[in-house]
């Protein structure tokens, strides 16, 4: 397979935050020097805040609960028990091209989502996926902060599944004080758990990421191209 899935744990077995984050570094380092395969890691968090590069004092916890500060984009959010999180570290085929990587990204969410009855959909200028309803407040249902270090991504995107919503309470999420939050659970309407959707938002991640990732495949492709044209 050209990009590799790793699920180090879920549940009882949920990653602490700076030890996923510590992968992510190992892996990383090993996409970029070619020695490890494109890698999507999916697992689930404990209860941890994060803040994204353009976090203010402003948007952080106001009971003063401990934050752990990334090199991703974005703003501040929050991850724990019911939320399934996916890191792709992948080098992209074209490093100028971090919106079709975005997009891919939200397309696979939004298409998971799909699978279980739910409609979801890009908003212009906020970041994530989100669910729209006429009357009701726009609400997050997956969140995206990305870095993107010598042509490989690192961190990623969460998605609400049936988490709590109560961390959200006492933050701004991703800095949007105009919108609320919501889960997979309760826009269906009924329980879903994380491990009922990893198989669906993995089969979409490397289905939408294919062409927007270099992978020894089309990397031959693009020189098979560049040597047909050139003769």
């Amino acid at each position: 397979m050209s990009i590799n899935v790793l699920e180090p744990g879920y549940g009882k077995d949920a990653v602490e935050y700076m030890k996923a984050w510590s992968l992510q570094q190992r892996i990383h380092d090993e996409v970029v020097s070619g020695n490890v395969q494109p890698t999507v890691i999916m697992l689930e968090h404990p209860p941890t805040y994060t803040a994204g590069r353009r976090t203010q004092d402003s948007d952080r916890p106001t009971d003063g609960t401990p934050v752990v500060d990334v090199d991703r984009g974005g703003l501040i959010t929050w991850h724990g028990p019911g939320q399934l999180v996916a890191y792709p570290i992948v080098p992209l085929r074209d490093r100028a091209a971090i919106k079709s990587f975005v997009w891919a990204l939200e397309e696979a969410i939004i298409k998971t989502v799909a699978d279980f009855g739910i409609t979801a959909q890009r908003v212009e200028h906020r970041a994530g996926v989100w669910v729209l309803k006429e009357g009701v407040q726009d609400e997050k249902i997956a969140a995206i902060g990305l870095h993107i270090d010598n042509g490989v991504s690192m961190h990623g995107l969460s998605l609400n599944v049936n988490n709590s919503l109560a961390p959200y309470d006492v933050i701004v999420p991703c800095g949007i004080q105009d919108a609320g939050v919501t889960t997979m659970a309760l826009q269906a309407g009924r329980n879903i758990e994380v491990a009922d959707v990893v198989e669906s938002l993995s089969g979409h991640l490397l289905e939408e990421l294919a062409p927007v990732v270099t992978t020894p495949e089309n990397e031959s492709e693009q020189q098979n191209i560049k040597e047909n044209t050139q003769a």
